[in-house]
């Protein structure tokens, strides 16, 4: 019987070649960050292989005593993190999350409003690729074409055109703060749910960076291990009305058991994001993404919507003449990883990919600031100036380590 990791050499080396890149490079994918040490004991626990089919106190395996105890703890933390009446720590993901909220409220082909994918939305807001738009009627709002922005009297317009049953708030790739009490507004108009997905937001509204959604919204959904700096999963916060809807949906409706060891991890995760330490990494990624955008903006770099609020450029290459996918695998090469990503001015063209969406979320977590977003910025600008010149691109790596060196990942 294997033990240790080390009883499987290939494993070992890979998960090792792993760590070595993490270390290495940095990390401005938006969607991602470098959760603490602690998280990742609680993910590799003995909680890994516990069933708990159900819920605390009411499960339909034996032995559940100390999950049904992390459990309740993890619901009670998350639910005074975020205000919030009623919460669900089960969802394996952000998806699995959102289907929980569609089918607890809404019947297979009814209609739902939410933002379009290049405009800025996630796939599980009805794209044509997703499970979701085969379940329900979507339709999508997108975004005013000179701001850039979403346009809440064009969003109103189409909810009372398209009488959607529920309104989908939040976004993947949309770098402005969302107007949640408007668009509550129109989703009551319409006699409509609101769900807000804030995957990407959570760590800034738990630390209180940004305003929360909860307030003005029936369903919101996030997933930890973006800005929140935690685990896999997902959780669903609602009122308290929704909230036996919800369970049954998650249990015994569209999963089994979920693993106790992302469990545990979410309720590390809720607990360490009340203490200053997390705020300032918050405010950091913030103070960074704007530093960051101004600085890419003086080097001649258009930003989607022209600058940012949260924790995300949007960054159009057009002008630059590299698509946002050469500029990706460019970067990786000198060790700055990023994603390409779609732009509003993409969306009337299929498979054009004009953009780099970036994130400040995990290099402010290494304890980079300001000052290394200036950095940074003359790195990437360098590197898409530079992409035939190998000399060029081999000082830009060499820098990239020597700034890793001095911001190492902290266990």
């Amino acid at each position: 019987m294997w033990h240790k990791l080390q009883d499987d050499p290939k494993v070992f080396a890979i998960i090792n070649n792993e760590q070595e890149r993490l270390a290495n490079t940095i990390n401005l994918i938006a969607a991602e960050n470098h959760a603490p040490g602690a998280v990742m004991q609680a993910m590799g626990s003995v909680f890994n292989t516990k069933t708990i089919e159900g819920y605390p106190h009411r499960r339909f395996h034996a032995g559940c005593i100390n999950a049904d105890e992390i459990e309740s703890l993890a619901i009670s933390r998350c639910k005074k993190l975020f205000n919030a009446e009623y919460a669900n720590v089960q969802p394996h993901s952000g998806t699995s999350a959102n289907l929980a909220v569609y089918f607890s409220v809404l019947n297979v082909g009814d209609s739902v409003l939410a933002m379009s994918l290049p405009q800025g939305g996630h796939l599980s807001h009805g794209h044509q690729a997703s499970i979701t738009s085969k379940c329900f009627k979507f339709e999508h709002y997108g975004l005013d074409p000179d701001s850039e922005r979403i346009d809440y009297d064009a969003v109103r317009e189409l909810a009372h055109k398209f009488k959607p049953r529920m309104i989908v708030a939040g976004a993947s790739a949309y770098p402005r703060l969302i107007d949640y009490a408007r668009m509550a507004g129109i989703a009551a108009e319409v006699g409509a749910y609101l769900l807000t997905d804030m995957a990407h937001l959570a760590g800034l509204v738990a630390a209180r960076a940004i305003p929360s959604p909860l307030p003005h919204s029936d369903f919101v959904t996030f997933t930890c291990y973006k800005t929140l700096m935690g685990g896999r999963g997902g959780v669903i916060l609602s009122r308290q009305d929704y909230g036996k809807k919800i369970d049954h949906t998650i249990f015994p409706g569209c999963q089994g058991t979920t693993p106790v060891n992302s469990i545990a991890a979410k309720a590390l995760i809720f607990k360490m994001a009340t203490t200053p330490e997390f705020a300032e990494i918050q405010k950091r990624t913030l103070k960074n993404a704007k530093r960051l955008g101004e600085e890419l903006t003086r080097r001649k770099y258009r930003l989607v919507t022209g600058g940012t609020d949260n924790h995300q450029v949007l960054v159009d290459l057009s002008s630059k003449g590299m698509p946002g996918s050469v500029a990706e695998k460019l970067l990786e090469s000198v060790g700055i990883v990023t994603n390409k990503n779609v732009i509003p001015r993409d969306a009337q063209q299929p498979g054009k990919v004009s953009g780099l969406r970036l994130g400040t979320a995990a290099v402010a977590t290494r304890g980079m600031g300001t000052s290394q977003m200036i950095h940074l910025a003359e790195l990437i600008d360098r590197t898409i100036s530079n992409a035939d010149d190998a000399s060029v691109l081999g000082e830009v790596a060499a820098e990239v380590v020597a700034l890793c060196q001095v911001f190492p990942l902290r266990s």
